[in-house]
Order: C-alpha cells, then structure tokens, then sequence
C-alpha cells in the first residue's frame, strides 16, 4: 500500500468515529421495569437493564403464554401505568424493548402494537478468515481477534451482538464459507465458545462455515465419503464436542463443490448426501445445516442456469434440518439481476435466500447504495412465505464504524429490517435510519431537507445500476476485486465465465446476452407467465433485457431511443444522480453529525469520479462495436480508452481507491 492511499483510508477512518451505530439512546431519566412472569434468563436481563438505562418512564414486561407470537414477537401498548411490553419468550421481551427504544429515539409513537417476524433464522454470514483478513470486506479487518481470544475479549463484539438484536437478527456465522479446516480444531472452538458467551445474552446463536474436507485435514482419515461410516462418526463426535462448549450452536454452513471447494461430488456422491450427513451428526442437538446452491463449473452451459441445473432435480432429498442456502439472482451479487430461478422450483426443500450486505459489486465502502429497494425487487417476484429463513453477507470489520462507510450501516439495518418483515418498504426503513443515525441532536431537519435524504437513500442502488450496468448489462468489473469498470478484461489462462466478454457479447450486431428460447434458454427455468414475457425482446422489462437479449443497436426502444442511445442515456442519468446526491449533502450540512458530513462528503467526490470514469470506460469501448458516436448531449470523455484500459487500480480485498490514487492513474 502506497502512504498516500494509507493516509487517505486513515484520514475516513478517523472521520467515521463520529458516526454511532443506531443504537446510541439516551439514558434514562429514571426507570421502573417490571417483569411479569419472570424466568431465569440472560436475554431477560439484557431486556431489563436496556430499558432501565434508556428509556424514561415506566414499563412492565409481561411474560405470558401466546402462541401467536412465537418465540420472537412481541406486543407493545400503552397502559394507565406506562408501556407494556407482552412477549412469550425471552427474546420477544427483547426484541420489544429494542423497538421501544428505537420508536422514542426516531420520534415514533411508543406504542406500537403487536410485531412477528416472518422468518425464524436471521442471520448475518461472516466471510472472515482466521488470520483476520475479510473477504470481500471493506471494513478493515476481521472484527474478530482470533489471535487474542478466549483470553481477551474484546468489548466491540458486544456492540456487535447489540447492534444486531436491536434489528432482531438472531444468528451469525463467524467465518469464510471458503473455510479453514482449523475453525473445527479444539484450540479454535475454544474462541468460537468464548464469542458465544458474548452472544448469547442478545438471543445470537453462533454458526460456522465448515470445510467439507475436514475428517481428512485435521485427523487425517483417507476420505471425506459421505457414505463412509467412518466419516460419519467423525462429524457425529465433532458435533458432539462442539454442542459440550456451545449448547446452543446454531449449525453448519457449507460452500461444497463451488470455485475449488471440496465436497460430496468428489466422491460420487449427491449435494443432498453430504448435507443429509452432516444434518445427521447436528439433529440430535437441534442443529441445522445450510446447504450453498452457489455452484457452477466450467461448463459450456450457461452459468445463470447451473444451480437449477444441480439443486432442482433433488427436490425432496434433503433431510428436515437442511436448509438450502440460494443467492438472490443466479450469478453472483450483481448490482441487478432477476431473482434466482430456484426459488419455487424446490417445493418439498426449505430455502433460504443470501442476499449480500457488503458492497462487493456496488462500489465498496466509497459509494452511497442503499440495498433496500434491491432487496424488495426481489420479493416483488418471490413470495416471502416461499421461503423459509434470510440471509445475509455481512458488511462489517473493525473500522471505527463497523461498516468502513458510516452510510453503509443503513444495509445493516435494513437488512434485519427486512428478515423481520420482507413487507416492510425502503422508505419505512430509510426513514427511519435517517433519523436514529445521521442527524445531530441539537439540529432536526426540516421536512425539506429530510426529503431530499429519503430521495437520496432510495435512489443511491439505481444510480449505481445506471453508470455501471444498465438495462441488465452484468458482470464487467475489473478483474478479482470488482471495483472499477474492465468490460476489455482478458486474462490469460482464466475461465471464461469469469470474465466480462462472457456476460456482455458485444459485437456489431449488437449487445447482450441471449437467454431467450434461442439462445441459452435460461428463460425456460422461470414458472409462467414470467417465461413468456422474459422470452420476448418486446415485453421483456428493460431493466433485464440485455441479460436475457442480445439486442440490435438500433432496436427501438419503448423511448423511441435506440438501444445504443438509451445504453448512453442511461450511464449519463448515473452520474447526474450522483451530482445530485453531491448537492443533497451539501444542502443537509447544518443538520448532519459533522464527522459524518465530513466523511461521507469525500466518498461522494470519489464516487462522482468513478461514475464518470465508468461512463467513459463503458461508452468509449461499447462504440467500438456499435459504430455509433456517443450523443452530444453525453459530455466529451477526457481520456482515450487507450488511457483507461493501461490503468491498474492496484485494489486488493481490503483497499479501496482513494480519490488522489484515481486522478494519478488518470
């Protein structure tokens, strides 16, 4: 790392201490908590001293059997003695108190009536690797200290766990799904029981990623066969030993025969053999396993459709206690993609979807995108009751603000947000984040100004979508680190479908990939009457027609722009949004935290910066093949793409370019 960029990540990472998490309540002016029905519980405890310390008034818990609010809701009211919080279990009480608390902080009514998540699991994946690197992190690095624990445990993992309960996720798996055998060793499972008892007391139940190849890499046996009853045994007794120091581990999570990872299918055997023998070893303790349907091999076949293509034909061949694990599109996290099609094509198998919190694909930590509306989108085409647990790759490190971009905790937040309620719209949730986190106690904003924030949150991910892939372009970053624009990209020796001239097909006839009957057929894995309207360039919805259409340049759009002319268009309206976002912040400056101002005033410039440069990039190399100019209305490109395509942003997993690194490659 050059000690410019250090002193550039130093200088946001100073500035983001002055954005707290959205927890930072007032004290309390002198509560009464009283708890009816009281049980022996940790999660209780937290319940009562929260509300004692925090809130200003009375509040009874009330602790009483009702069926109709599970283990997780709650009921909030207002009674002649003050607030009333009625719960079944411990974690309701818990999760009603953190919604009491966030109700008077945001300025919300106190009462808000009965709450009950959709989804039993919540659950934040952790891709942490044990010598503290984060992949695909841009948060610094991993906010677990495996080097130090158990003997020293750091307080920020209880800023973690509360942060988390406050927007009811109630699990977390602590490491890379690429998993380091080790995590299984005794010496680890010790630290893994050590961040348990943190935890535990805000109702977290730790998980870990577990390498499939394991019984072979820590005890040498000659197979991993999932048949093998020797292996078996292997994984019941690890199970056992694990469950001795964490009795309320939640279970594994495994990435098998997916980029190099070992797995069942190197031994002849089915996804649904190994998931059903390790979801063996866990049953007796209640554990679950989480099966990735994140797979492809380098094939001919179109990799949009390679999971269908392995998971679906095993409908009904998991046992109960596997869930399978499905990334909301079916390539890999891009800004936009049409839901993934084996959602509903798996009736008799429990899914979970995996959306991704960290900004792999959006900008890293330097540019404003607020996942929420692309999480909706997707529920817009899957139905939240057809599946039965939410994920998400978490966004966090040890960055001052956990999330390395302070804006970025709003994904964070949303994300619980959602899992507890996929109905719930972004604006409710942006709303509100708004107000717990960014403004300045002594400053409230007038309507006009938190407006123009809301705006600015619910357009942040389309303004992304539009200066680097539109109209369903996907997948031209640069190589490996997914930040800049490379739609030339040409590594020798690597597969082709991880590369941009895979995705995007331009030639002089035109533009995108055809998934159509005529093509791949990836339109033939999505139920009616989706099928017909995404097999046909006409009623295809813009949004995904170059990702299932190879499209004429010249075809006339609904616009009465061409193609090529509604392509330039649109990567102009992402940078304008941006220039927007600019003058919003600038115009919120009296009311925002001034760290926080500050911080995320320098992350707008460095992403006015790269929207332009993937504008120029994407054009400049596009017309090459269109053999149109770009419109006049389209500012001038200031570089060749000669100049563009020499530059190597140099980024690794951990870096992102700062604005003074970008100007010196320009």
């Amino acid at each position: 790392m050059t000690r410019l960029l250090f002193l550039v990540i130093l200088f946001f990472a100073t500035l983001a201490e002055a954005a707290p998490l959205w927890m930072d309540f007032d004290s309390s002016g002198g509560t009464r908590v009283t708890v009816k029905g009281r049980v022996k519980s940790p999660i209780l405890d937290t319940a009562v001293r929260e509300l004692a310390l925090h809130y200003d008034g009375d509040v009874t818990i009330d602790l009483k059997s009702d069926k109709s609010l599970g283990r997780d809701g709650f009921a909030i009211s207002e009674t002649p003695g003050g607030i009333t919080i009625t719960a079944s279990k411990p974690q309701g009480a818990l999760y009603g108190a953190y919604r009491l608390l966030r109700n008077v902080k945001a300025g919300y009514p106190a009462a808000s009536g009965r709450s009950v998540p959709a989804y039993g699991l919540r659950i934040l994946n952790h891709w942490d690797n044990l010598d503290g690197t984060v992949e695909r992190g841009y948060a610094g690095k991993s906010l677990w200290k495996w080097e130090e624990l158990p003997a020293t445990v750091s307080p920020r993992y209880e800023e973690y766990a509360r942060a988390c309960a406050s927007v009811g996720i109630n699990a977390a798996v602590l490491n890379n799904v690429n998993a380091s055998s080790r995590i299984l060793s005794a010496e680890y499972l010790e630290k893994v029981a050590a961040l348990a008892d943190v935890m535990r007391p805000y109702g977290i139940a730790v998980c870990l990623s577990v390498n499939f190849a394991s019984p072979v890499q820590l005890d040498s046996l000659p197979t991993a066969d999932p048949l093998d009853p020797a292996v078996a045994r292997w994984w019941k007794r690890k199970a056992d030993e694990i469950y001795r120091l964490v009795p309320d581990f939640g279970g594994f999570l495994v990435k098998a025969n997916s980029e190099g990872q070992p797995g069942p299918m190197d031994y002849g055997r089915t996804h649904a053999e190994g998931a059903n023998m390790l979801a063996r070893a866990l049953k007796p303790h209640g554990g679950i396993v989480m099966w990735r349907a994140f797979v492809y091999s380098p094939l001919d076949e179109d990799r949009a459709k390679q999971a269908y293509l392995e998971f679906q034909p095993l409908d009904g061949a998991f046992d109960p206690n596997v869930i399978v694990q499905i990334k909301n599109g079916p390539i890999d996290f891009q800004p936009r993609e049409p839901y993934s099609p084996l959602f509903g094509a798996m009736p008799s198998t429990p899914q979970m979807v995996e959306f991704q919190i960290t900004q792999e694909y959006l900008g890293h930590a330097n540019h404003l995108a607020y996942l929420a509306p692309m999480w909706t989108e997707f529920y817009d085409y899957v139905a939240p009751e057809s599946i039965v647990a939410s994920s998400g790759v978490a966004n966090i490190g040890d960055s001052e603000c956990l999330t390395g971009n302070p804006m970025a905790q709003a994904n964070w937040f949303a994300f619980g947000e959602l899992s507890w309620d996929p109905h719930a719209t972004p604006a409710e949730i942006a709303d509100e984040w708004l107000r717990l986190s960014v403004y300045r106690r002594d400053a409230a904003p007038d309507a006009a100004v938190h407006d123009a924030l809301m705006s600015m949150m619910l357009d942040s991910r389309e303004a992304v979508v539009d200066y680097m892939m539109p109209m369903g372009l996907h997948h031209i970053f640069a190589f490996g680190h997914h930040y800049g624009p490379e739609p030339w990209c040409d590594v020798p020796g690597a597969r082709a479908d991880w590369l941009p001239r895979y995705y995007h097909r331009a030639d002089s006839a035109g533009l995108g990939f055809d998934r159509s009957p005529s093509g791949s057929d990836a339109v033939g894995q999505y139920p009616e009457p989706l099928r017909s309207r995404l097999s046909s360039i006409e009623t295809c919805p813009e949004e995904f027609l170059l990702w299932f259409h190879h499209v004429p340049w010249d075809y006339t759009m609904p616009s009465g722009m061409t193609m090529w002319e509604q392509l330039c268009a649109s990567y102009q309206r992402g940078v304008d949004k941006v220039a927007g976002f600019q003058r919003v912040w600038d115009m919120a400056e009296p009311v925002v935290i001034p760290g926080l101002y500050a911080d995320v005033r320098g992350r707008l410039m460095t992403q006015m910066r790269d929207a332009e440069w993937w504008r120029d990039a994407c054009l400049l190399y596009f017309s090459q093949y269109s053999g149109r100019p770009i419109p006049l209305d389209i500012p001038r490109p200031v570089h060749t793409l000669d100049d563009m395509r020499a530059v190597n942003l140099g980024i690794t997993n951990f870096e992102s370019p700062a604005p003074q690194l970008l100007n010196k490659a320009r």
